[in-house]
């Protein structure tokens, strides 16, 4: 399959927010924004063990909505702040839909969307 063919996606992740990257549509050459995901992160709790349980139920509807614009990924590069992007990356690898994939990381501060798309661009050139 040629590297024009494959889907790829890029993401700019920190623990709150993320900018989804990729092809519009099949025939599509240029990346574009795709969509944005957020996380509102949990409520004050004064149960530090509901506070953590809220956090994760969060965080996993959080990647849910980032991998609902990724429909059968080959390849995924993600870029950030913090070690958000390892814990999505194993998220990843532990959904059967993304067993597959290629996933690989970096880490980067906050970019326009039209750096971020310029950026992907060059890592899957």
């Amino acid at each position: 399959m040629s590297v024009k063919n494959k889907k790829q996606f890029g993401i700019w992740m920190d623990s709150r927010r993320a900018t989804i990257i990729g092809h519009a549509d099949a025939s599509s050459e240029e990346f574009s924004v795709l969509g944005h995901a957020t996380n509102p992160g949990a409520d004050g709790n004064s149960n530090e063990n509901a506070a953590q349980n809220q956090e994760k139920t969060l965080q996993a509807q959080f990647f849910k909505e980032i991998t609902r614009h990724m429909q059968n990924a080959e390849e995924v590069h993600v870029t950030g702040t913090g070690t958000i992007q390892e814990q999505f990356i194993h998220y990843l690898a532990e959904t059967p839909q993304f067993k597959k994939t290629v996933a690989r990381e970096c880490t980067s501060n906050p970019m326009s969307d039209e750096r971020l798309v310029e950026f992907i661009s060059g890592k899957f050139s």
